[in-house]
């Protein structure tokens, strides 16, 4: 099944993201919960791609393993850091071989230290070359994107952000995922923009259920992502653990719930290698 056709036959298609452990002890429980997320019959399950391609080799192995035990479409991110287009061709070649479905094509984000994002020699300076790459050389792949609904920290201004993922919808990407977010406003008003711009892929809103605050303000930080006042008042009323997912659970269920009403053709749940908050919300939202 193609990446596109998913969300054609799907009411509202559910994907997973992961990212690759460091330990082997990580390995394990890491199946362990994709075993829980099965129950959910996701349509697809991705993994990330460390900062300069250190987990290069990590990622497939993850996915690989993910379809080998579960029998579910399997998607790698890529990213331009650290890589020049031999590198990225090895890299996709390798995953063809590997079994790997679909490809989340992006920038990514400058190395540790830099301030700015440069391509290395014989490298890519944007995600839209990048999906250019893998349509014109990979076409057996399914290419997702990414999308900001509070804009990228680099663009100049949420319009130049709109234009750059036109850019890579026109040049050949099936869908976008989008970086998690808590104002469901936000994404509605981001959708309707890009649709008045003719991006017309499907938009998928990326949710990350919160578990505990500490974590979820040093993610927000990185990604630009705000939080809302009043669900940081919630969270904060207690110096909780208990307390604190349970906030964020009941948040994310009315997030996700939203969402669905609005005619959203999937959910993507960024799940931190866990399942136990995203398999609550999947029950109580009954998708």
């Amino acid at each position: 099944m193609s990446l596109a056709s998913i969300y054609q036959q799907q009411k509202v298609a559910v994907s997973c993201e992961l990212f690759p452990p460091k330990t082997p002890q990580g390995d394990v429980a890491l199946l362990r919960h994709v075993a829980k997320l099965m129950e959910w019959s996701p349509a697809f399950v991705t993994c990330t791609y460390g900062a300069g391609g250190s987990t290069r080799d990590k990622t497939l192995d993850v996915v690989q393993a993910v379809k080998r035990d579960f029998a579910v479409p399997v998607a790698s991110h890529l990213t331009c850091v650290g890589a020049s287009v031999d590198q990225l061709r090895q890299f996709l070649q390798e995953a063809l071989q590997r079994g790997v479905d679909h490809i989340v094509a992006l920038r990514g984000d400058p190395p540790s230290g830099a301030n700015a994002f440069r391509p290395v020699e014989g490298g890519l300076q944007y995600a839209n070359e990048l999906v250019a790459l893998i349509r014109d050389e990979f076409p057996e792949f399914g290419v997702a994107v990414a999308g900001y609904p509070e804009t990228h920290r680099e663009a100049a201004n949420s319009e130049a952000d709109l234009q750059n993922l036109l850019r890579k919808v026109r040049t050949g990407a099936d869908v976008v995922l989008t970086q998690l977010f808590y104002d469901n406003q936000r994404f509605f008003t981001f959708r309707d923009r890009c649709r008045a711009l003719g991006i017309d892929v499907p938009i998928v809103p990326g949710i990350l259920p919160i578990t505990n605050l500490s974590q979820i303000k040093r993610i927000t930080s990185l990604c630009g992502a705000a939080l809302p006042d009043t669900l940081l008042q919630q969270l904060a009323a207690r110096e909780d653990a208990d307390w604190q997912y349970r906030v964020g659970v009941d948040f994310a269920t009315q997030q996700v719930a939203e969402l669905v009403k609005g005619g959203v053709p999937g959910i993507h749940f960024y799940v931190l290698n866990k399942s136990l908050a995203t398999c609550e919300v999947l029950e109580r939202v009954d998708l």
